[in-house]
């Protein structure tokens, strides 16, 4: 098969290009991906929603944390704030650190 964009020589890269035409940017993007395993569909896209007004104080996993998620999915914007409550870890003490290590 011949290179889809040169029609000179053989296809010998992805998208059905030869080595030329696949390294360049500007005829590579003309071609899209004909591999059956190539990211495609929705959520690949590189649109991000916008963010929410304001973070929610509301704790991961609790009943008000999920009615903010259901409030934001439904005005279309993004469902993480960089800003939200996160959950605190309690501190580790040292010496289950060591025993987790297999060092104790």
């Amino acid at each position: 098969m011949l290179c889809r964009s040169c029609n000179k020589v053989r296809s010998n890269r992805p998208r059905g290009l030869c080595y030329s035409c696949y390294y360049k940017p500007e005829v590579r993007a003309l071609f899209p991906s004909t591999s059956k395993f190539a990211r495609k569909g929705s959520g690949i896209d590189v649109y991000l929603p916008p963010l929410s007004n304001e973070p929610t104080v509301a704790s991961p996993g609790s009943e008000d944390k999920i009615l903010v998620l259901m409030e934001r999915a439904r005005n279309g914007q993004c469902l993480w704030h960089p800003m939200d409550a996160v959950k605190e870890l309690p501190a580790l003490e040292s010496p289950l650190v060591y025993q987790l290590a297999g060092v104790a």
